[in-house]
């Protein structure tokens, strides 16, 4: 097959991902990737031009998973100020095909790509032939997308129950709601389970006087532009963990197997829940603690359901790259841009 490379882009508000893949292997690794920290470019076109500038591949067709509803193959970006159109691009750099597409949509459409070495299971469950998948991506901000079997392949459809409304699951949560619900006009599920989410929780506890903290991390964390690393770090701490940290991040657990049990009634994800994103990964250990499976299971009479759905910790580094790279391929040369 005559198909020149694979552009493959991974689009976030805190840092942008772009590489190119040859048309055949499985997409297992990148022939050229970087990364950007996203708020450094004016838009899209300027991040494209740098990288194509540095790597010596011709690229005939493109996909871009950006973080954001994506609609006519335009999006605004949700936590970043630009706007992405698919003419736009391919006018610019002369693709045969382009899509853009929401960036979970692109994760997603990784997972048939996926194998054992790709996921670290938190349960085994049962999966059913052909049952939905549902995908939940934990990053700056949250994000979710499923796949549906239709009788011969898995199709991927994007959604925005990210922006749907956090519920409360115990008291503790309560007052965390009403806190958050004086600050701003909606409370969704990403205020709360997300990187920002995590360090509103570290504020809310602080606050609330669950734990001092020790000086010199409280003026580390508050000096930090993205805290969310060092709270990670002094709540896994082997030796002297620290206890709001750690209190921070066993709060975000509940609430994101809350969310994600939520998520996979919402979809009914009888073939499983994959987690993916920045944040799953790194807390991995915490997340294979018990209190993330609890939450996830306590939805009453679907308890025992919710017992049978796979739950998966996507740890490929590049699938969100693969997923984009996959559905680029599927770009019929016929949709190419008039230049």
């Amino acid at each position: 097959m005559d198909v020149p490379y694979l552009l493959a882009g991974d689009i976030g508000g805190t840092r942008s991902r772009l590489a190119v893949f040859a048309p055949a292997g499985g997409f297992r690794q990148p022939v050229a990737a970087k990364e950007y920290a996203s708020a450094s470019f004016a838009d899209l076109e300027s991040l494209v031009s740098a990288f194509l500038g540095e790597v010596n591949a011709r690229v005939g067709r493109a996909c871009f998973g950006v973080a954001g509803p994506v609609r006519g193959g335009r999006a605004a970006l949700t936590n970043l100020p630009w706007v992405v159109d698919e003419q736009r691009l391919g006018a610019r750099f002369g693709f045969d095909g382009v899509r853009v597409i929401n960036d979970v949509a692109a994760l997603a459409a990784a997972v048939p790509l996926l194998s054992g070495e790709d996921v670290a299971p938190l349960q085994a469950g049962r999966p059913a032939a052909g049952g939905t998948i549902a995908v939940v991506a934990v990053g700056t901000g949250l994000g979710a997308a499923f796949l549906a079997w239709d009788g011969s392949r898995y199709r991927v459809f994007p959604s925005e129950a990210g922006h749907g409304d956090f519920a409360p699951a115990d008291s503790r949560q309560a007052q965390l709601f009403l806190f958050l619900r004086e600050r701003f006009a909606h409370v969704s599920r990403e205020r709360v389970c997300s990187g920002r989410g995590i360090r509103t929780l570290y504020e809310y506890l602080e606050g609330e006087g669950f734990a001092k903290e020790a000086e010199g991390l409280k003026q580390t964390i508050a000096a930090a532009p993205d805290p969310v690393p060092r709270i990670v770090a002094a709540a896994l701490g082997e030796e002297h963990p620290s206890a709001l940290c750690r209190g921070t991040l066993e709060l975000f657990i509940s609430i994101l197997g809350a969310v994600c049990g939520g998520l996979a009634l919402d979809f009914l994800a009888t073939g499983g829940i994959f987690l993916g994103g920045g944040i799953p990964p790194r807390i991995l250990p915490m997340l294979r603690g018990g209190s993330f499976l609890t939450a996830f299971r306590a939805k009453g009479r679907m308890e025992a359901l919710l017992g049978e759905i796979p739950v998966h910790v996507i740890v490929d580094p590049w699938a969100a790259l693969r997923g984009a790279a996959r559905e680029a391929l599927s770009v019929s040369p016929a949709s190419r841009v008039a230049r």
